[in-house]
Parts: structure tokens; sequence; C-alpha cells
């Protein structure tokens, strides 16, 4: 049986990543008649056509989706291996995932640190919600990932690195909040399904038979924020949030009962950790043993 090299795997998903051959191309410092030819040999040698075009894109097909996830594990093994055989400090890419708040509030001083301590790691950093992290962790498009409880994976080790607490918050103006009832059918202001924050303030509100008027999606917590404060509506954020982006003053922050407002930050990862990830794990204070992450609830 012939196998698949990797340089060819490389071409492959650097051209899924950009949506193109010519992107791919510059990324790679490759002529663009060698990415093409490339990338129709493996479809050859596969039987199969990976990828389909959509307007001036390259969108991967079906095969070309389930091939991807193979190469993001094959990548990530080699590299591993590379980094294991050679002597001295952790080197090479470190793929990494977080959630918007943890990348802003939490990882600045870590990486900042880690940075000064392992310099020849190079690590790309992407963010996303839980649910959307877990899954890039489990299809090895990452190699770790910050997300939130609850959340559920149980073929993935965790650890416990951060607590938050998280606060209601309304423009400055809006009445007291003790209990959903409260907000009425308020308008919630969160990121996209699979954002753990948002279920807990959905929940909260199931939990009293109170339906919120309507979801407005952002992507980001200083829209949010603004947003809140300008009384579009209201939303769950981590304290740490507001202390970071300086907003607590823009805003009225309401507790939140203690199963809602208490939350932990993991870190979760698949199989051995790599020299890169040890070394990010060292300097993170473990609250817990590493263990397998289990189903966690609000």
């Amino acid at each position: 049986m012939r196998t698949l090299d990797l340089d060819s795997l490389e071409i492959f998903r650097t051209v899924a990543r950009e949506g193109g051959v010519i992107r791919a191309a510059a990324r790679l410092n490759r002529v663009q008649s060698n990415v093409t030819t490339r990338i129709k040999q493996l479809e050859e040698r596969l039987g199969v056509a990976l990828f389909r075009r959509q307007g001036r894109s390259l969108v991967l097909s079906a095969e070309g989706q389930g091939l991807l996830v193979h190469a993001e594990r094959l990548l990530r093994l080699a590299d591993e291996a590379e980094s294991d055989v050679r002597a001295g400090p952790a080197r090479g890419p470190f793929r990494l995932g977080s959630l918007e708040s943890t990348a802003g509030s939490r990882l600045p001083a870590v990486l900042s640190r880690y940075h000064r301590l392992h310099p020849a790691v190079v690590i790309e950093l992407s963010t996303g919600n839980t649910a959307a992290l877990v899954q890039r962790v489990m299809d090895y498009r990452i190699e770790a990932a910050f997300v939130s409880e609850p959340f559920t994976a149980p073929e993935l080790n965790a650890q416990a690195v951060f607590d938050e607490e998280l606060v209601l918050v309304t423009s400055k103006d809006h009445p007291a909040v003790s209990e959903a009832a409260d907000l009425g059918r308020s308008t919630i202001l969160a990121f996209t399904q699979g954002c753990s924050y948002r279920k807990r303030l959905e929940d909260w509100f199931g939990a009293t038979n109170v339906l919120p008027e309507r979801v407005l999606e952002f992507a980001s917590y200083p829209a949010i924020i603004a947003c809140v404060a300008a009384g579009t509506g209201c939303a769950i954020v981590p304290a740490s949030v507001l202390h970071a982006l300086r907003a607590g003053s823009d805003v009225r922050q309401h507790a939140l009962p203690e199963r809602v407002r208490l939350n932990r930050t993991h870190l979760v990862w698949s199989g051995d950790a790599s020299p890169a990830l040890q070394c990010l794990l060292a300097l993170l204070a473990p609250r817990e043993a590493a263990a397998p992450a289990r189903s966690k609830t609000a």
C-alpha cells in the first residue's frame, strides 16, 4: 500500500486553511503550479475530489473534511516526534485554543512568561466557544484549549486552571435584579450557541419559566458590554473581563445565584502532552491532578 507523505498533507492543509491555491502558495513559499500539481496528485492517489469551487475560493468536499481531520492529527504527531527526538528545550508550533474571555483577561501574563521561558515555541492562538474548542481538540486541529464549564469530553484530559466569578450586567439605570423574573422578557446578548456562559444564563431563565424576548449574538465582549450599556439587553460575563476592559463603571452588575455565579476554566487536551504543552501545564498552578474530563453541570 502506498503511503501519504507529510509534505503533501501539509500542502493540502494549507490550501484548506487559506481557502485557495494562491494564498496557500504564498504561505508555503511555493509556486502556484507546484501546489496545484500536488493537490491533483493527492486526489488521484485517493480517487476522490478533495475540494470544490465556491465563488473564488476552494472549499473542502465531504471527503476533504474527513482527510483534514487525519492530516491535522498526523502532522501534529510528526511535530511531537521531532520535538521528542531533539535534545534541548521545547520548540516548534504549538496550536492552542481559548475562550475569548480567557484570552483577554487570563492569558496575556501567562503567555508572556511562557514566551520568555520557551522562546523556541511558536504559539498559534485561536479563540472560540467551549463546544467548538472541544471539538477542535478532538479533531486534532489544535493541541489543547481553555474551555469553561459545563462541557462533556470523556475522551480528553482536563485540568482546572482558573476560577471565574460570573456576573449579570445590565444598563446602569436598570432596577436591581435578584432573580430571572426581574428581567422580564429581556433580550440576551451572548456569543453563538455552544458558549457555556450563554447556556448558564439561558438555564437560569428557564428554571423560572422566563423566556428571553430574543438572543443577539456577538463575537466579542467589548461589543456585548457596549450594547448592554446602551440598554439593548442583559448579558453574563466573567468579572475578570470587566476588570480587564475597565468597563465595570459602564454597566450595572447584579449578583447571580451561587450555582450560576461560580465557574471554572479547564485546559483540555488529547493523549499524552507534548513538550510544549508540558511547559504550559508547568506554568499553570494545578488545582487537581489531570484526569479524564467528566460531564460538567451548571
